[in-house]
C-alpha cells in the first residue's frame, strides 16, 4: 500500500467550519468559584505587580501554555505560526478570512472573495486601508508573496498544496490558481497570517512585522512571550493591551495559579480539583479527540510512503472486521471518561464530532452483548482463561501510546481493562513518538486529533491520506471524499463527508457498522484556572492542543 508522506506539519492544517454547531458552541463555562481574589498579578519579566495591570498602566493578562506551544521557528506563518498540528489565529499577522464564534467564515483582510465555476481560480479583494507595523501598506503583492512562500516552502506547515500559484492582479486583487478544485483552501486561509514582502527575511520569525491585533514586544525563548496591542490596527481596538504567555509544564502551571502569578493557567482533569483561592474553573468544550487506529490488513502488508520509505504494516487480529466492530460496540466511553477525565469530556465517535460534516451514523451505543456475539460468530472462542483465540491465533495486540502523556496512558489501560472483559488481551505500550511512528501501520495507536475543519477526516480516511494508519481502502469512500473537496462551497461538501463515514445506500464507510477503522474514545475538555474578575470572551470549540486557540479572541477579554 502506498501513502503520501505523513508529516506532523500537515496534521492539523485548518481552522474553521461554516455552520452553527448548536450546543457545542456554548464552548466554555466557569464553575467552582474560588474563595476570594488573590493579590499579586504577573511574575513575568517586564510585568508590573497588580492584577490585570501592565507596566504602562494598561490592561494586561498573564496566561500559561504548554512548552510545546512555543513556536520553534518563531512567529513566522511561512513555517508554522498559526498552522501545523495546533491551529489558531496568528494574532501578530492578519488573515484573509477568519471565523466567528459559530465557525462561519467572515472577512478580515478580504472584503470579498469567490470561486470560478470550474473551481480552479479563487479571487480575493482586499482592504486598501491596512498598514504593517513598519508603516508600509499591505497590498495584494504581500498576499501573493505569502501564499507562494508557503506553496514553495519545504518547511511550511500550512497545507496549501492545492494551490499552484498566487498572482496579484492589482493592489487590491489577488488570484489563487489551483492545482485542483479544493474548498479546503478556505480552512487553511483562515489561519495563514500575511507577511510583508518588503520586510521578510531569515530572522522574520524572531522579529515579525505584521498588521494584526498585536505586536511582539518580547520573546525569551523557553520562558515567555509578551504581546502588546497594535495602536494602528485597522479593526476594533483591542480591550486587552498586553498579553504575557508563560511556557511551563502542568505542575508549574498549577503552582503559578496557586502563587497568583498567572491569570489563566492551563490544567488537566487530574488537577482540576486543586482549585486555587481566587480562581474559577474554565471548562472549554473541544474537538480534541482521542481514538485508536485499527490496522485493517493482515501482518506483512507493508506500507510504502512516497515511494522511498517502507513501514511494517498489518495486524493479524485487528484485520478481522469482527474484532474492530466488537471493540466499537463493547467499549463504555462514559465509564472511561468518568474514570480517567473526571467527567471533563464527551464520548467520541469520530474525528470532529458535532461539526457540520460529522455523521450521526458514527455514534454507537455501548452493547457488550452484541460485541460478544460478533466475536463468537467470527470464531473467536474463549479459552479456559477467558481470553479468545481463533485458529491458534490469540485475540491479543499491543496498544501504543505516548509515554509522557498521563491521560493517554490512563485511557490505554482503561481500554485494555474493558477489552479484557470481552476476551481480548490488549497490552499498553508507552513509547516515544519516534518509536511509535515505526509501528503506526502495524499496531493500534492511541492518537490525539481534532480541528475545526474536515481536513483530518479526509486524511485519516482517504486511501492515500497521510493519516490512514488503518490502511483501509475503498473506492466509494474515496469518491465521496474527493467530491467533498471538489464541491464549490463548503456547505455543498458536507453530505459527501457524511457519506464517506457511512453511506446506507451502499453499506460502505468507516462507521462501526462498516469498516470500523478506528475506535474513538473521548473528546477531552480543555481546562483552565481563571482568575476572578477576568472576563474571558466566549470561546470557539478548541482543536487539538492546549495552547494558542484559547487566545484567538484575546482582544475581547477584559477585567471587571
Amino acid at each position: 500500500m502506498t501513502l503520501s508522506r505523513r508529516t506532523l506539519v500537515k496534521a492539523g492544517v485548518a481552522a474553521a467550519g461554516a455552520l452553527s454547531l448548536g450546543g457545542l458552541l456554548t464552548a466554555c463555562a466557569g464553575d467552582g468559584a474560588g474563595a476570594g481574589a488573590t493579590a499579586g498579578g504577573s511574575g513575568a519579566s517586564g510585568a508590573a505587580a497588580g492584577v490585570g495591570v501592565g507596566s504602562d498602566g494598561g490592561s494586561q493578562v498573564v496566561i500559561t501554555m504548554t512548552p510545546s506551544s512555543e513556536p520553534a521557528a518563531g512567529f513566522n506563518p511561512l513555517v508554522g505560526w498559526g498552522a501545523g498540528e495546533h491551529v489558531h489565529e496568528p494574532l501578530i499577522q492578519s488573515t484573509l478570512i477568519t471565523t466567528d464564534n459559530n465557525l462561519n467564515f467572515v472577512n478580515d483582510l478580504a472584503t470579498d472573495y469567490g470561486c470560478s465555476e470550474d473551481g480552479m481560480t479563487w479571487t480575493f479583494t482586499i482592504r486598501d486601508d491596512v498598514k504593517f507595523t513598519d508603516g508600509m501598506p499591505l497590498t495584494a503583492e504581500d498576499v501573493a508573496f505569502t501564499i507562494n512562500g508557503i506553496v514553495q516552502g519545504e518547511a511550511a506547515e500550512a497545507d496549501l498544496s492545492m494551490v499552484a500559484e498566487a498572482v496579484a492582479a492589482d493592489a487590491t486583487t489577488c488570484e489563487l490558481r489551483m492545482v485542483r478544485p479544493n474548498n479546503a483552501l478556505l480552512y487553511t486561509l483562515a489561519v495563514v497570517g500575511i507577511v510583508p514582502a518588503h520586510a521578510y527575511g531569515a530572522d522574520y520569525g524572531e522579529h515579525p512585522i505584521g498588521s494584526g491585533r498585536y505586536m511582539l514586544e518580547q520573546w525569551d525563548r523557553g520562558q515567555q512571550v509578551i504581546l502588546r496591542a497594535n495602536p494602528d490596527y485597522y479593526g476594533e481596538k483591542p480591550l486587552m493591551d498586553r498579553v504575557v504567555v508563560l511556557f511551563m509544564e502542568e505542575d508549574a502551571s498549577l503552582a503559578a495559579a496557586q502563587a497568583g502569578t498567572a491569570d489563566v493557567a492551563y490544567t488537566s482533569a487530574s488537577l482540576a480539583g486543586a482549585l486555587p483561592a481566587g480562581y474559577t474553573l474554565l471548562d472549554c468544550a473541544s474537538v480534541d479527540s482521542r481514538g485508536i487506529s485499527l490496522p485493517c490488513n493482515p501482518a506483512g502488508t507493508d506500507v510504502v510512503v512516497e515511494g522511498d520509505m517502507v513501514y511494517v504494516g498489518g495486524n493479524d487480529v485487528t484485520c478481522d472486521i469482527a474484532v474492530r466492530r466488537a471493540l466499537n460496540y463493547g467499549i463504555d466511553r462514559e465509564a472511561m471518561i468518568a474514570a480517567v477525565l473526571g467527567g471533563y469530556g464527551r464520548p467520541a465517535y469520530s474525528v470532529g464530532d458535532g461539526m457540520p460534516w460529522s455523521s450521526e451514523a458514527m455514534e454507537v451505543a455501548t452493547d457488550v452483548g452484541a460485541a460478544e456475539r460478533m466475536l463468537d460468530e467470527a470464531g473467536w472462542a474463549r479459552g479456559a482463561d477467558g481470553l479468545r483465540a481463533k485458529d491458534g491465533v490469540p485475540c491479543a495486540f499491543d496498544l501504543y501510546y505516548a509515554a509522557g502523556d498521563s491521560t493517554r496512558q490512563a485511557l490505554a489501560y482503561q481500554f485494555a481493562e474493558q477489552a479484557a472483559a470481552l476476551g481480548i488481551a490488549v497490552e499498553p505500550q508507552g513509547a516515544s513518538w519516534d518509536d511509535i511512528y515505526t509501528r503506526q501501520y502495524a499496531d493500534p495507536v492511541l492518537w490525539g486529533w481534532g480541528s475545526n475543519s474536515p481536513v483530518e477526516l479526509f486524511e485519516l480516511t482517504y486511501s492515500s491520506g497521510w493519516g490512514n494508519y488503518a490502511q483501509y481502502e475503498n473506492a466509494t469512500v474515496d469518491a465521496n471524499l474527493e467530491a467533498a473537496q471538489a464541491a464549490r462551497t463548503v456547505e455543498e461538501s458536507y453530505p459527501f463527508y457524511r457519506a464517506a463515514q457511512w453511506d446506507a445506500a451502499t453499506d460502505t464507510g468507516v462507521a462501526s457498522q462498516g469498516a470500523a477503522t478506528w475506535v474513538w474514545l473521548a473528546n477531552v475538555d480543555h481546562l483552565y484556572f481563571e482568575r476572578e474578575g477576568l472576563k474571558v470572551a466566549e470561546q470557539k470549540p478548541h482543536p487539538h492542543g492546549h495552547g494558542w486557540s484559547l487566545v484567538n479572541n484575546i482582544d475581547r477579554w477584559s477585567w471587571s
